[in-house]
């Protein structure tokens, strides 16, 4: 399958849970719980309120060589989205990228999926685990905290 074409599958629509595809195109769902979908919030909301600029978003469909991935939240900035704001799937990842563990996520498929955003121009993808810690990555390394948003918080809390 193509992108588009699981974008106007009506059966596709209104589904709860994400879906991806892989490199043959294969459509790769990721149930959630309740508890993923609340730190996916916060950190939106979080990131809206410490940026002035640019566009943060849930559920980024994103271009990569094994298929479309789709980022929990993203943040990019006027000049990136204004190139992928009519894609159907974004050209070139945005700025940041993040990712909320779900228990159907190992370690090694977040990892792969970090080096994917970072091959398509993100500059940092961050990781938030199940009990809300953050992680920030460069893709030469770890980060104590984010460069971008230097006052995110490495924990989101209830």
């Amino acid at each position: 399958m193509k992108w588009e074409e699981v974008c106007t599958n009506q059966q596709l629509q209104n589904l709860p849970f994400k879906i991806e595809l892989n490199q043959w195109g294969q459509i790769v769902m990721s149930p959630v719980k309740i508890k993923h979908s609340f730190y996916q919030g916060r950190i939106q909301r979080l990131l809206e309120s410490l940026l002035n600029t640019g566009e943060v978003m849930p559920e980024c469909a994103i271009n990569t060589a094994a298929g479309v991935k789709v980022a929990d939240v993203v943040w990019c900035s006027e000049a990136r989205f204004n190139q992928i704001e009519n894609d159907i799937s974004a050209s070139i990842a945005p700025e940041i990228c993040i990712e909320v563990k779900s228990d159907g996520n190992t370690i090694r498929e977040i990892d792969v999926k970090k080096n994917f955003y970072f091959a398509e121009g993100a500059i940092e993808v961050w990781l938030c685990n199940q009990e809300g810690k953050i992680t920030f990555y460069r893709p030469e390394r770890e980060l104590k905290q984010s460069l971008l948003v230097p006052d995110f918080p490495n924990e989101i809390k209830r």
